[in-house]
């Protein structure tokens, strides 16, 4: 039974007043979008799993809730998961999730969309789906519940999640959420059955629909290929890409409370061709595409007077890698001088023009400064390809105190491929170098705080070949992090291994993980992104009762010739590549930027006639004159 959105709104009036931070279930919000439910066609729903706090600070789902309302034949309305006292008061009152701007339950919406940015959302999806009173499993569904859609980070492997889901974005979102809400029209006026939907949305570059596909193994559980349903389901899917970025959302959603980011976000530059080996983003973002400066500068303006915001953040995977930063902080000290606007960098290289950045910025000392080394040794951050000298950091650490910050965040990985406990020594050793730095500069006002993270190697990636270091290893390398470095000058916090494991588990699985992910939820897993709510418990029973060893997925070495269940998935980067980056690795070999040297990673020619296609010359922007005028 459907509950009206008037009885959900007459319910909440007894169950808000019961809830921590009821603001996060009314909606009602400055710069929310309403539109009339019964007069527009196509009803779509953002979902992000997490709670609102953090939803409401992703960019992507801002995004796509700007285009879509911007169609008059659609309307786009919120939905985020509730934290667990407002769970169980919609589970002991009957109630289905429900969309914030008109209090429809999910049920009654056309087309679901789910954002997943990070894995461990995904017991998240399956529990708000079960909130919602809809179908798990997609093969369950009918013409008459929601199309379930999905896209983001996580969904670069989709085979984990590829039972629940019925259709994936891989790749941008910008445009394909326009050719996906066309084809759905389309069908709806053709009153045919689902399966001509999925196929259709199938016919759509960036889309995969997994139903289409049946996934094989060898004796040995070896992932061996996806066998195709139907002829005209396609080999491959190549992600989606936008030519240009659209402009960007400036009619921001201003929530009633306090959540991760309370700030104006702009996309200045999207991709990176820095080559970090570790980094998924710096590989799936490719190629670079840049905003002009007046575009940014008119987005700012009009985003100011929008939300009231006094904080915006240039959003890049290195900020000041945009070509046109002097360019662009002079245009915003011009135009912004008065009205004591604070502008953020999150994204910075390690060197002292970056401090000179955030210096000419005027940026806030509060925060403190962060710079990722990653690894404290030369021969590691040749290994990862992040060739930066000791001598640099150094001197970039030096500049941070020297301009007034008094706290520096340093950001390490351990557990790296060919890493010893003399590299991870190195970055206790490195860390007390800065630090008496900073205490040469400032005294002891100058603070450290070290985080310290387990590297994942993660699909579509050089070291997607190499194996997680073990639990026992992993182990010792925080004990001997957390003996070395103490004071009262010194933090240092690090990820639960566990939940290093997680990720990797989900985001290196095949589409048997689906039935392990599913009896992880059935157990109580949720919210597994939460350190005081993972269940790791759950997680390893439900490997056993699936009869599957999670080792497997995470503590195996992968040959070159092996197939992986995200082989149908083409980002753009050849394989080959990743593979010729690998060995260098493994010769602690580098590759320098390559905007100054193509390396032929394969993602140009696709960009390039994208372009042409679109009538647009472009060539790969050049590294910026490193100077401030």
């Amino acid at each position: 039974m459907i509950v009206s959105p008037e009885n959900i709104q007459q319910q909440l009036l007894s169950i808000l007043p019961l809830v921590q931070k009821p603001a996060r279930y009314t909606g009602g919000e400055l710069n929310q979008i309403v539109k009339d439910w019964q007069n527009t066609p196509v009803h779509f729903c953002l979902v992000f799993p997490d709670i609102y706090d953090i939803g409401m600070s992703n960019l992507g789902m801002a995004i796509l809730y700007d285009i879509i309302n911007q169609r008059k034949d659609a309307l786009a309305e919120r939905a985020f998961a509730p934290w667990s006292d407002m769970e169980s008061k919609l589970r002991e009152k009957g109630l289905p999730l429900y969309s914030l701007e008109t209090k429809h339950p999910l049920a009654e919406f056309d087309i679901i969309g789910f954002s997943l940015p990070y894995e461990s959302l995904f017991t998240n999806v399956l529990n708000l789906l079960d909130l919602a009173k809809l179908e798990i499993w997609a093969e369950k569904r009918t013409e008459g519940h929601p199309l379930i859609i999905a896209g983001g980070h996580a969904t670069f492997n989709p085979e984990p999640m590829a039972p629940f889901v019925d259709a994936f974005v891989i790749g941008e979102g910008e445009e394909v959420i326009h050719e996906i809400i066309d084809v759905y029209k389309s069908w709806r006026r053709a009153s045919t059955s689902r399966s001509v939907l999925l196929r259709h949305l199938a016919g759509i570059e960036g889309v995969y629909v997994p139903s289409l596909y049946t996934d094989h193994y060898h004796p040995d559980g070896t992932f061996s290929h996806l066998e195709k349903k139907e002829a005209s389901a396609p080999s491959t899917i190549s992600k989606r890409l936008v030519a240009h970025l659209p402009p960007a959302p400036y009619r921001l959603i201003v929530p009633y409370i306090e959540t991760v980011h309370e700030r104006i976000p702009i996309e200045i530059m999207r991709g990176c061709t820095r080559g970090c080996r570790f980094c998924h983003a710096g590989m799936v973002t490719r190629p670079i595409r840049e905003r002009s400066v007046a575009e940014i500068i008119e987005t700012i303006q009009k985003a100011v007077q929008a939300t009231g915001y006094n904080e915006v953040g240039l959003l890049s995977l290195s900020s000041s890698d945009y070509t046109h930063i002097s360019e662009l902080i002079q245009e915003i000290q011009h135009n912004f001088s008065s009205n004591h606007l604070s502008i953020a960098l999150p994204s910075l290289r390690i060197e002292t023009f970056s401090v000179q950045l955030m210096h000419e910025l005027g940026a806030t000392r509060r925060g403190g400064f962060t710079l990722a080394p990653e690894a404290a040794t030369e021969r590691m951050r040749n290994i990862i390809n992040k060739p930066i000298s000791t001598q640099s950091l150094l001197q970039t650490a030096q500049a941070v105190f020297e301009n007034g910050w008094s706290l520096l965040k340093l950001y390490f990985m351990i557990g790296h491929p060919q890493e010893t406990l003399e590299d991870v020594q190195a970055i206790a050793d490195l860390s007390k170098e800065v630090l008496s730095i900073g205490k040469r500069m400032i005294g002891n006002r100058a603070q450290l705080h070290i985080s310290v993270s387990t590297f994942i190697p993660k699909p579509h990636t050089p070291f997607q070949w190499v194996a997680c270091d073990s639990l026992i290893n992993i182990e010792q390398k925080i004990k001997l992090l957390q003996s070395q470095l103490r004071g009262k000058n010194l933090k240092l916090t690090w990820n639960p291994p566990e939940a290093s494991f997680l990720e990797a588990w989900l985001s290196r699985g095949d589409r048997r993980l689906a039935q392990v992910i599913y009896r992880a939820w059935e157990k109580g897993a949720k919210f597994d992104a939460w350190n005081d709510h993972r269940n790791i418990d759950a997680w390893f029973q439900a490997f056993m009762d699936c009869e599957l060893n999670p080792g497997f997925y995470t503590h195996r070495p992968r040959s070159i010739d092996e197939a992986f269940p995200w082989d149908h998935i083409n980002i753009g980067v050849r394989k080959q590549f990743l593979i010729q980056d690998y060995q260098m690795s493994i010769k602690q070999q580098t590759r320098a930027d390559c905007r100054q040297s193509c390396y032929a990673c394969g993602i140009l020619p696709k960009y390039n006639t994208l372009r042409r296609e679109k009538g647009i010359t472009w060539k790969c922007p050049p590294l910026k004159v490193r100077a401030l005028a």
